[in-house]
C-alpha cells in the first residue's frame, strides 16, 4: 500500500471566495459597490467601509453555505485527491451555527472529499499533515509540517512564508 503525503486545506479564504462574498453581502446590505482592490492589505474583520460587517455577515446563517468556490479550486483539488491524503481543516467553532452550512457546502462542490477527511476545529495546532493550505499566518505558525501561505487580501504584507499566489501555484507546487 502507498503512503501518500498528507495535505491540509484551509476552507475560508482558500477553497471558497470570501473576499467576493463580503462585497456582494456589502452591496446587497447598502447598494455600495467596494472595488476587490480597495480592500488589498486590510485586515480581515475590518475590510469594509462599516467595520462591523464582516462579523455580522459571518454570524448570518447561511453565509458559509453560498460562499463562492475559488477560481480552479475544485480542479486542483480533485487532480491532488488523486495524489495526496487530502483534508480540510476549518476553524468553525467560532461560529457553531456555520458547520451544517460548510460542511454541506463541501459535500455539494467537493464531494469526492470523505467526512472523514472533514476537520472542523477551534485551533489549528492540532493538525499533523505533511502540509497546511491557509490564508491566515496565525494558523501557520503553530503548524509543524510545511506551512504554506494562500494568497489573500489580508494577508498582502505577510512574508514569513512561502506564497501561493492562487490555485494554479497549488498545482505547480503539488503536482508539477
Amino acid at each position: 500500500m502507498e503512503n501518500k503525503k498528507s495535505i491540509a486545506l484551509d476552507m475560508d479564504g482558500v477553497l471558497a471566495n470570501n473576499m467576493a462574498h463580503y462585497i456582494a453581502y456589502y452591496f446587497e446590505e447598502t447598494g455600495q459597490h467596494i472595488a476587490p482592490s480597495t480592500l488589498v492589505g486590510l485586515p480581515e474583520n475590518a475590510c469594509l467601509p462599516d467595520e462591523t460587517a464582516v462579523r455580522r455577515y459571518l454570524e448570518h446563517p447561511g453565509f458559509f453555505r453560498t460562499l463562492p468556490v475559488s477560481t480552479n479550486a475544485q480542479e486542483v483539488v480533485r487532480a491532488l485527491h488523486e495524489r495526496y491524503d487530502l483534508f480540510v481543516v476549518s476553524a468553525a467553532m467560532e461560529f457553531p451555527f456555520s458547520l451544517r452550512d460548510k460542511y454541506d457546502w463541501l459535500a455539494e462542490y467537493f464531494p469526492f472529499i470523505s467526512w472523514r477527511n472533514i476537520v472542523f476545529c477551534g485551533d489549528k495546532s492540532i493538525i499533523h499533515t505533511d502540509y497546511l493550505l491557509d490564508d491566515h499566518v496565525k494558523n501557520l505558525k503553530t503548524f509543524a509540517g510545511v506551512p504554506l501561505l494562500f494568497d489573500a487580501f489580508h494577508n498582502a504584507q505577510e512574508t514569513e512564508f512561502e506564497r501561493l499566489k492562487d490555485w494554479n501555484a497549488v498545482a505547480t507546487y503539488f503536482l508539477a
